[in-house]
């Protein structure tokens, strides 16, 4: 399709991030994202889980907190310079979500030839946010994540407003940031997301 072909042209080795509530779909959607854009995908959470000191990050999802930016960034950054990622274009799932981390990450991603191009804000309401949590405690299909517990979630929704909306509003002050509708199929949510990528920053 033309249009993804314009799209890759434009993101070349850059990076888009996304940003949601827990359980708005931004690992699916990354996911997505990545696979009709030639892309890698880097998340956040699957590289805090898949790090070696795994006792310290139980500790620490377990506390439904955000992590120290210091230990974050020390585990984050040298992960996206990997030479497997060189010359080819990422789709971060909710890397740097702490209010503070943000120039930070722009810093890294830019000097690791990966520079941000775009971030999603994948919008849905915290009674959706419910009612997914609900939906995977029957299914049992993340994994058993340490973190997926209500009275968990219940302080990851507290430090979501309180520490990663004021990193969306650093992104939208840089016209840098889109909303996207995530209540709809993650088809549609895709496809919304390649549109408005394509009308916002004016790619031709």
């Amino acid at each position: 399709m033309e249009q993804y072909e314009k799209i890759k042209d434009w993101l070349g080795s850059g990076s888009i991030n996304i940003f949601g509530l827990p359980f708005a779909g931004k690992d699916t959607l990354a996911h997505n994202l990545a696979r009709v854009l030639n892309a890698s995908v880097v998340s956040g959470g699957d590289i805090l889980r898949s790090h070696k000191d795994q006792a310290t990050i139980k500790k620490l999802m377990e506390t439904g907190e955000l992590f120290p930016t210091d230990y974050y960034l020390e585990i984050i950054l040298p992960y996206i310079s990997k030479p497997v990622f060189a010359g080819k274009p990422l789709i971060l799932s909710s890397v740097g979500r702490w209010s503070g981390e943000e120039a930070t990450i722009l810093r890294a991603c830019h000097q690791a030839n990966h520079p941000i191009r775009a971030v999603i804000h994948l919008r849905v309401d915290v009674e959706r946010v419910w009612q997914r949590f609900e939906i995977s405690q029957t299914k049992q299909d993340r994994s058993h994540r340490h973190d997926d517990a209500a009275r968990i979630l219940e302080i990851r929704l507290k430090e979501y407003a309180e520490k990663t909306l004021p990193v969306l509003d650093f992104y939208r002050q840089k016209n840098l940031l889109i909303e996207i509708d995530g209540h709809k199929i993650i088809k549609d949510t895709t496809d919304n997301a390649i549109r408005q990528l394509w009308r916002s920053f004016g790619i031709k």
